[in-house]
């Protein structure tokens, strides 16, 4: 089965990015395929390469860039959502005259018509948050 996963949720102020995660990885760990991850609204804070938790608390955004290199999985931030919310690559950061970049590597910022195209070509769209 192919599944892709929608996360709205922003890590440490929403369970949806840790119960993402479990969720992704029980899929991979039965033999399915995640087509896309697509991470929007506050979800795109899982997309920072600057977030630092205390040494006793997950590293939320770094887990989710491991898994994503780890299993070659297409990750996409929406670009409006991330640009309102300071999560920017470094062309877009040249773009709007930003002193530098925060897209954690593995993911790549993009459109909303790729979370409609995620839902045409997966099995199934899951939803975490809101």
């Amino acid at each position: 089965m192919i599944f892709s996963l929608a996360i709205y949720g922003a890590p440490y102020a929403s369970q949806a990015p840790d119960t993402a995660y479990q969720f992704a990885n029980a899929v991979i760990a039965s033999g399915h395929k995640i087509h896309r991850i697509f991470f929007y609204m506050d979800g795109v804070q899982n997309a920072t390469k600057l977030a630092s938790p205390p040494q006793d608390e997950a590293d939320i955004p770094a887990r989710w860039s491991r898994f994503i290199l780890d299993h070659q999985i297409d990750a996409v931030v929406c670009i409006a959502a991330a640009l309102r919310r300071g999560v920017i690559n470094e062309e877009e950061a040249n773009r709007y005259d930003k002193p530098s970049s925060n897209l954690a590597e593995g993911f790549t910022l993009s459109g909303l018509g790729q979370l409609v195209e995620a839902g045409i070509e997966s099995d199934r769209l899951v939803t975490f948050g809101y």
